[in-house]
């Protein structure tokens, strides 16, 4: 049977370069880093490469000499990596700051209607009854994460809530697309584009909760997930462009090819397992690589975005510049297809 196709040796050496140029980023304690230093997690989980830890290690490290910012959704994506670095080192201090994290989102951050979490960049009310896609990596998959660790059933549970709503309130049943945010006190989705980026976060994340979820299929709300999931990777299918890619806004092909994007969808395919999207896949892996600078940067990746009030402004949005989140998604990209045999599955759940 048909499986993945790729060079080993060519996709280790391309995590290596990614690693070895991310780390020469000046990000400070936030979601850019958060995202960056995930995906340098997954590649040093998948290739057991100590550099990779001892590199990430050394810069948590300073961050925490030097003071931590007080606690945002988007901050707590920094919490990824502090799981790892707790799971490899044992050093108490990491998890400490996990804690802290979780106490923030539990009892202190911005939440509406059914307890949904707010989406916040600051320390401010930024955006008032808004719910990002963004928000199920920086806060309901790591809270996902830290529930199972602790076998803390109501952590657990307002993990899943969050993705519940989020799907209720982000996707287009008729289309199995996501918009990017929704307003509650509008109840609409404002400009209400499917931006590429949005449905990266959707789909990736939706793909692990079953991986780090024991007896998922026990849980009520899980499958939401899965049937969201099913829906939306069997639309993004159909958007997927000639050179493996997807556009950040994806049914608009005026748009520019995105990649932190399309390594996120493609993670997602890869994680899912299902057979009839290796296809797909396979075309993402030359696509991807292709986008690869010789020095490790990842190209076209769009700038930090803010849902947009029209068209032109998700087109207009530069993808000229290094960005932490889209070499933490190629690494997490990379690093499934090395893991490939020991995550897939039939699809089913």
């Amino acid at each position: 049977m048909a499986g993945l196709e790729f060079d080993k040796q060519e996709v280790e050496a391309a995590i290596d370069k990614i690693v070895t140029r991310t780390m020469r980023m000046d990000m400070t304690w936030d979601w850019p880093c958060g995202v960056a230093y995930y995906g340098i997690s997954k590649a040093y989980e998948v290739t057991k490469n100590e550099k990779y830890l001892n590199l990430m290690k050394d810069r948590i490290d300073e961050y925490m000499e030097l003071g931590l910012p007080d606690w945002t959704v988007n901050t707590c994506a920094m919490g990824h990596c502090l799981i790892t670095l707790y799971e490899a080192t044992g050093d108490e201090k990491y998890w400490d700051i996990v804690l802290s994290k979780i106490d923030y989102l539990r009892n202190h951050a911005l939440r509406f209607g059914d307890s949904v979490l707010q989406h916040t960049v600051s320390t401010k009310n930024d955006f008032p009854e808004q719910c990002w896609a963004d928000t199920l990596f920086m806060a309901a998959y790591f809270m996902l994460r830290v529930g199972v660790k602790l076998k803390d059933e109501d952590l657990i549970n307002d993990a899943l809530n969050q993705y519940y709503w989020h799907i209720k309130y982000l996707q287009n049943r008729e289309t199995g697309l996501w918009y990017h945010g929704y307003n509650n006190i509008t109840k609409d989705h404002m400009s209400g584009f499917y931006w590429g980026r949005a449905n990266a976060w959707a789909a990736y994340t939706m793909s692990v909760a079953g991986q780090v979820l024991p007896e998922c299929y026990l849980y009520p709300k899980y499958m939401d997930i899965a049937g969201s999931e099913e829906e939306q990777l069997s639309a993004l299918k159909l958007y997927q462009t000639e050179n493996g890619l997807w556009r950040t806004i994806l049914d608009d092909e005026d748009s520019y090819e995105e990649v932190s994007a399309s390594c996120g969808i493609a993670a997602a395919m890869l994680n899912k397992g299902n057979p009839l999207h290796l296809k797909y896949v396979n075309k993402s892996v030359r696509g991807i690589l292709d986008q690869i600078s010789p020095d490790g940067r990842v190209l076209n990746v769009s700038g930090g975005t803010a849902i947009m009030k029209d068209r032109e402004g998700y087109r207009e949005i530069p993808r000229e510049w290094i960005q932490g989140w889209g070499q933490g998604l190629a690494l997490t990209f990379l690093a499934g297809i090395l893991n490939y045999d020991n995550t897939r599955n039939d699809g089913a759940l």
